[in-house]
């Protein structure tokens, strides 16, 4: 069941020349696509291919130039849907600092239940599960600006997960972190999307990606291929085109072809990847 639907999506940043007339410049260029209920959705692309823009008409915080946007069967261009499709799609940002709002970590994963008047004992079960569930349950009594890049992130995470949303958007979450901290808001990210969470994952990092149910390929504004991580990392050479990479298992599988090695052609982890050396080499 479709959860998000885009048809036909054209979004415009306005801005004023020196004479102060507006001038429109183009970020989504008739986006198309839906995403399943339930569903890990990765959106990949080159810095300005219009992902952020993307992500930020998902959940109202921009509405559509031209062009529809639903959320659940939602309207997010209908100015009374708003706060209820607020309310049941989830942001987390790039850098967390912009996020964090409180200067105690339970009270900042607490900030977002509060204003939606959700009665106080709810709220206090709501923070404990929610920072439980990031693992940073020991650390509720601390001060964010004491934590690392990753545990920011959490607290991020935490805060969205307290609204009880039904689906997150993660806006290039790790971009900040090192590879410890990518790996853990990823683990999350799956750990929420098993338990029924829809996850959209807009990343610029392909090993991520590749953990996705659905990939997106952005470009210029426009959707320039989509369909399964196996699907769309086999098409090497034309991600190449498009100045993106592939896994390092699918690259370093394509090197071992052009030895002569007879490997699949889907071959996307490092667990397929092994698996299929350990068969050529019983062969």
């Amino acid at each position: 069941m479709a959860f998000i639907k885009v048809e036909n999506l054209i979004f415009d940043y306005i801005k004023t020349d020196e004479g102060g007339a507006p001038v429109a410049t183009r970020a989504i260029e008739g986006v198309s696509f839906v995403v399943e209920k339930g569903s890990f959705t990765a959106v990949i692309g080159q810095n300005g291919s219009g992902k952020s823009t993307l992500a930020k008409n998902l959940n109202g915080l921009l509405i559509p130039t031209t062009g529809k946007v639903w959320i659940d069967g939602l309207d997010t261009s209908v100015q009374e849907n708003v706060w209820n499709v607020r309310q049941k799609v989830a942001m987390v940002f790039q850098n967390p600092d912009n996020q964090i709002v409180s200067a105690i970590v339970e009270d900042d994963v607490a900030f977002g239940p509060e204003n939606l008047g959700i009665d106080p004992a709810e709220i206090r079960e709501r923070v404990d599960r929610a920072l439980d569930g990031v693992e940073m349950g020991d650390y509720k009594d601390k001060a964010p600006h004491l934590l690392s890049g990753g545990q920011k992130q959490r607290i991020a995470i935490a805060g969205a997960v307290a609204m009880e949303p039904e689906c997150i958007v993660f806006d290039e979450p790790t971009a900040m972190l090192d590879p410890r901290g990518r790996r853990e808001v990823l683990a999350i990210a799956r750990d929420l999307n098993r338990k029924g969470m829809t996850v959209v994952f807009i990343t610029h990092f392909m090993e991520e990606a590749a953990c996705a149910d659905h990939v997106i390929v952005m470009d210029g504004g426009r959707i320039r291929m989509e369909g399964t991580p196996h699907e769309i990392f086999r098409r090497e050479d034309e991600l190449k085109a498009l100045n993106l990479d592939v896994p390092a298992p699918v690259k370093l599988a394509s090197l071992l072809r052009k030895e002569g090695v007879a490997l699949p052609e889907d071959i996307l982890t490092e667990e397929e990847l092994v698996c299929a050396l350990l068969e050529v080499r019983a062969g």
